[in-house]
């Protein structure tokens, strides 16, 4: 596998996770209560800080050879 084809499907992890987490918190703010609530906005936040920070190594870590 090459690294440009394995940088897409990183990425595609990352967004794929960025979407698990928008609707983790529309869950939390809408749907749950008490602690299960306060628990998946703490997962999906924390989701979402992951998940941009592989955007933003994918995205400045440059193009490649291949």
């Amino acid at each position: 596998m090459s690294p440009a084809l394995l940088k897409m499907y990183i990425s595609f992890a990352a967004m794929g996770s960025m979407m698990l987490s928008l609707v983790a918190i529309y869950f939390s703010r809408f749907k749950l209560k008490g602690f299960l609530k306060v628990l998946t906005a703490i997962i999906a936040y924390v989701l979402m800080i992951i998940a941009g920070l592989i955007i933003f190594f994918v995205v400045f870590s440059g193009p490649t050879n291949e």
